[in-house]
C-alpha cells in the first residue's frame, strides 16, 4: 500500500511539474503574438492580425504531431483556444451568429474561434450578413449545409445581393434533444424547433409523439426559450441551449440520422492568401446557350480540379434565370484554378469568387 501511495505521489508530482511547464510556455507564446502586433503597428483591432490561413497550417501540424492518446479533435480545440486568448489579448474579434445564445451557429463560431471571440448573436441569418458588411462585426458564422437535409437556401441566397466572403469552414456534428420545463414526454402538446431540426428529428417525432403539434421558430435556441414558459411546450435544441434556458432533457440524440452534421461558413470582408489545403466556391451565372454549363465546368475537369458542390439558385436578375454555387478544390490563386478560370471564356455571363478558403478541420 505505502508503494502504491508513493508511487501515486511521484505521478502526481510529475503532472504538477508538467503543468508549469505547460503555462510557462503558453505565457511565452502570449508574449511572441504581443511581439506580433509590435511588429505590425500600433492602432490596429484583431481582424488585422487574424490571418485565416496561418491558424489553419499551424493546427494542421497540430493534427500531424499528434500521437495520442488525445484525440486529433480534442488537440485541435485545447489549441485554438491557446491561439484564440492569444489573439484577444488587446481586443478580441467579434462574431456574428445567428442567435440567441445557445444555438449550434454559437457552438460553431466556438469550435472556429475559440471563447476568447465576442460572439454577437443576431436575428437572423440575414441579420449576420448586414452587420458584417457594415463592419459591426468582424466575421460572421452562418450555417449553409446539413449532411441530411441539404443546402440551406437563405444563406445561398444571400450570397446573390451581399459582398461578403467566404474566410472559412466549420463542420459541427449536431445531435438534437428534446427539452421541456417538466421533462416528462406525457405532458407535451405542442414542440417548438427550426424547421430544419424538425426535419432532422421527424421520424422520432413520429413515432413518440404523433399528433403533436411542430411549430417552426427562428433558430432552436427561440425554441427553448418559448418551451421555458409553457408546461405543455417542449424544444428541439442542444444540450447547451437547454442547459442554458433551464429546462429539462426528455430524451437526447433524436437525430434521424446518426452522422447528422451542419456545416457552416465564416463569412467577411476580404480573401486571404492559401493555407496549402483550401476550397474555392464560386458563383456564377451562365448565359442562355446549349452547353453553356458544360463549358464552364469543363476547363475544371481538363486541368485537373475537383468539383466538390454545385447548386442552382433563381439568379434574382431575371425570369427563369439561374445562378450556379461551385465548390471546387484549391485556392484561387493555384495555376491550375486560374488556367480553368480563363478557359470559361464566354459561356459564362458573370463570375465571382466568393472566397477560398481552409477546408474545415476536424
Amino acid at each position: 500500500m505505502t508503494d502504491k501511495k508513493s508511487s501515486l505521489s511521484d505521478v502526481r508530482e510529475r503532472i504538477d511539474s508538467i503543468d508549469q511547464q505547460i503555462q510557462q510556455l503558453i505565457s511565452e507564446r502570449a508574449g511572441w503574438a504581443q511581439e506580433v502586433a509590435r511588429v505590425k503597428g500600433e492602432g490596429l483591432s484583431a481582424i488585422d492580425y487574424y490571418r485565416p490561413e496561418r491558424e489553419a497550417h499551424v493546427l494542421r501540424m497540430v493534427v500531424d504531431r499528434n500521437h495520442g492518446p488525445l484525440s486529433d479533435t480534442e488537440m485541435v480545440r485545447l489549441f485554438r483556444e491557446i491561439m484564440s486568448s492569444c489573439l484577444a489579448q488587446e481586443d478580441p474579434l467579434k462574431v456574428g451568429f445567428l442567435g440567441p445564445e445557445g444555438t449550434f451557429s454559437e457552438q460553431a463560431v466556438r469550435k472556429h474561434f475559440g471563447h476568447a471571440a465576442y460572439g454577437l448573436p443576431l436575428g437572423s441569418i440575414e441579420e449576420v450578413f448586414q452587420e458584417v458588411a457594415a463592419g459591426h462585426a468582424d466575421f460572421g458564422v452562418v450555417p449553409v449545409e446539413n449532411s441530411g437535409q441539404g443546402m440551406i437556401q437563405v444563406t445561398l441566397d444571400m450570397f446573390l445581393t451581399s459582398e461578403a466572403t467566404i474566410c472559412g469552414e466549420v463542420e459541427l456534428r449536431v445531435h438534437q434533444c428534446l427539452h421541456s420545463l417538466q421533462g416528462r414526454l406525457e405532458d407535451i402538446k405542442r414542440v417548438y424547433a427550426h424547421a430544419q431540426s424538425l426535419q432532422q428529428c421527424k421520424t422520432w417525432l413520429r413515432i413518440n409523439l404523433p399528433g403533436v403539434e411542430c411549430i417552426a421558430v427562428s433558430s432552436n435556441a427561440e425554441a427553448a426559450r418559448l418551451a421555458r414558459h409553457a408546461d405543455d411546450a417542449a424544444a428541439i435544441a442542444g444540450e447547451t441551449a437547454g442547459r442554458v434556458y433551464g429546462l429539462k432533457t426528455v430524451a437526447q440524440a433524436i437525430e434521424d440520422r446518426a452522422d447528422n452534421t451542419t456545416r457552416f461558413l465564416v463569412i467577411g470582408r476580404s480573401l486571404f492568401p492559401p493555407s496549402g489545403n483550401d476550397r474555392t466556391s464560386l458563383l456564377i451565372t451562365v448565359n442562355d446557350k446549349p452547353g453553356a454549363l458544360y463549358h464552364v465546368l469543363k476547363p475544371f475537369a481538363d486541368h485537373g480540379v475537383s468539383l466538390n458542390r454545385i447548386e442552382s439558385r433563381p439568379a434574382h436578375s431575371g425570369k427563369w434565370q439561374y445562378a450556379f454555387f461551385i465548390d471546387v478544390s484549391g485556392h484561387i490563386n493555384d495555376g491550375p484554378m486560374q488556367a480553368a478560370m480563363a478557359e470559361m471564356g464566354e459561356a459564362a455571363a458573370k463570375v465571382r469568387v466568393l472566397g477560398s478558403y481552409p477546408v474545415a478541420l476536424p
